[in-house]
């Protein structure tokens, strides 16, 4: 038995009107941007899962003054935003009358450089929750979260749901990026609160250890989360069939995380990125190679409809 978060049925996913409360800056690129529902639309994404996304309408947001512009952006700054955008959640939180939820969100392109100028009262047309979300099988007494810089967002959000729901469970996050300034998160806690695994007060609110890695050295393991990672595992005693692997990052470091589970029989599920032109499986713009059962064939599965959660042995990444 096991308890699966999915979109299923006809229930109405929008457009919604969502107003926006805060957009806090909480790094050099990194925001975290809390909206509001009311009515159908509380209800609505009050049920949505971790691991579902939202498509947003960026197209009249208006971008900020020329000296906020990154340079690296100036030159894309302007271009009109045509498609929404997918976002995945970082926490939801359902009062009587509404429903808040978090969006963590990093400034790459013409969209999200937008996003920043949001601020309380504005109002964004959504459509979702969107996809299928993380399971959680009820045999398991271990969760580990591998995390890939703004793969952080979609995990934040199950390690709430997975401590609220799920207490018996231990769980232990995984935080990998390239540096130090490139990790989405609101600061590292004091150093006896590190010494004791907690390294940020996005999971230790919960009670959850974090373990960091960093690409250059600059903080925690010098090196890829993955190496990280399977080094913890090599040290640590434990029964791999009540463990359960979680993954949200790059494409390269979900498929060395397949390969680790693979390798020691960790059933593991990886939240795949696309670019997805429309969320709902009419564009066809975001498919993911995947094997079938039992067979050498492949298929090709939707990001946006069958995932964007798979699990990760039906993946087959071309890197």
């Amino acid at each position: 038995m096991s308890r699966e978060f999915t979109k299923t049925g006809k229930t109405n996913k929008g457009p919604f009107e969502a107003s926006v409360s805060a957009n806090r800056q909480i790094g050099q690129l990194f925001y975290r941007l809390k909206l509001d529902f009311c009515d159908t639309a509380a209800e609505a994404f009050a049920a949505a899962r971790p691991g579902q996304f939202a498509q947003l309408d960026l197209s009249r947001t208006i971008l900020p003054v020329p000296e906020d512009i990154p340079d690296n952006l100036r030159d894309v700054a302007r271009r009109n935003i045509v498609l929404r955008r997918p976002f995945s959640f970082c926490d939801i939180v359902c009062e009587s009358e509404k429903t808040s939820v978090e969006i963590l969100y990093k400034v790459v392109g013409p969209a999200s450089l937008r996003m920043t100028t949001l601020s309380g009262g504005d109002l964004i047309s959504i459509i979702g929750p969107l996809g299928n979300g993380f399971r959680i099988p009820d045999n398991k007494k271990r969760a580990l979260l591998v995390i890939g810089g703004i793969g952080a967002g979609p995990l934040q959000h199950l390690a709430k749901v997975l401590t609220e729901e799920h207490s018996e469970e231990e769980v232990v996050a995984f935080v990998g990026a390239r540096s130090a300034k490139e990790l989405p998160f609101e600061g590292r806690l004091d150093d006896i609160a590190q010494s004791l695994g907690f390294s940020f007060r996005e999971f230790a609110k919960y009670g959850i250890n974090s373990i960091v890695a960093t690409d250059d050295g600059s903080l925690g393991h010098k090196g890829p989360v993955t190496e990280c990672f399977e080094q913890w595992l090599g040290r640590t005693r434990m029964v791999y069939e009540e463990t359960i692997i979680y993954g949200c990052g790059p494409e390269e470091m979900l498929a060395e995380l397949v390969r680790i589970a693979s390798e020691r029989g960790i059933d593991c599920q990886v939240n795949m990125e696309r670019m997805m032109a429309c969320g709902i499986g009419i564009c066809q713009s975001c498919a993911v190679k995947c094997r079938t059962d039992d067979s050498n064939e492949t298929v090709y599965k939707l990001c946006c409809e069958d995932g964007p959660v798979f699990d990760g042995r039906e993946v087959v990444f071309n890197l």
